[in-house]
C-alpha cells in the first residue's frame, strides 16, 4: 500500500496523493497510535475499529464486508481483527495476512479481497494475491474459506 510521491495509480499518474489515498494515510497514523496499546484493551479496540468501518460502508460494500468478516474470523479465530490503512484486516503474529477493501474507498469498479506476502498462497512461480469481489455465492464462500486455510498455513 505505500507509495512513493508521484507514482500514484489513483490519481492517473500526476504525482499528487488523492484525497482517498490522503485519507488512508490519515487513517493508518491512527491505526498505529491504536496498536500502541496493551492486552485485551487494545484488541477489543482494534477489533470494533473493524466493525466500525464495514459499518461505514455503503451497503454494496458493506454486505460482502460482514460476510467476508465473518468467513474470516470463523475460518481462522486465531487472527487478529484491526483496520489497515482504514480497510477490515486480519493479521497474524502482529502481520497483516488478509484484508477487504471496499470499493467505495477508491471509487473502484469492485470490492477486492487481499492477501499480503505472509499468507502462505504460494504456488509456483506466479499466483493471485488479491480477487474481485462483487457478490458473494456459495462456491465463492467455500473459495474464501479455502483461500484463508491456505494463508494461514
Amino acid at each position: 500500500m505505500a507509495k512513493t510521491k508521484g507514482t500514484s495509480t489513483q490519481s492517473g499518474g500526476s504525482g499528487e496523493w488523492t484525497a482517498e489515498e490522503r485519507a488512508a494515510m490519515r487513517e493508518h497514523a491512527a491505526e498505529i497510535k491504536r496498536a500502541a496499546g496493551k492486552g485485551a484493551a487494545k484488541a477489543a479496540e482494534e477489533a470494533q475499529a473493524c466493525l466500525d468501518k464495514i459499518a461505514e460502508m455503503p451497503d454494496s460494500d458493506r454486505v460482502i464486508a460482514e460476510r467476508v468478516h465473518a468467513l474470516v474470523t470463523e475460518t481462522a479465530p486465531e487472527l487478529t481483527v484491526r483496520t489497515w490503512y482504514g480497510m477490515p484486516a486480519y493479521a497474524k503474529d502482529g502481520k497483516v495476512l488478509c484484508f477487504f477493501k471496499a470499493a467505495d474507498k477508491f471509487k473502484a469498479r469492485y470490492a477486492t479481497l487481499g492477501f499480503s506476502d505472509v499468507a502462505a498462497l504460494d504456488d509456483g512461480n506466479m499466483w493471485p494475491s488479491e480477487f474481485a469481489v462483487t457478490r458473494l455465492t456459495a462456491p465463492d464462500e467455500k473459495q474464501i474459506v479455502a483461500l484463508v486455510k491456505k494463508a494461514v498455513g
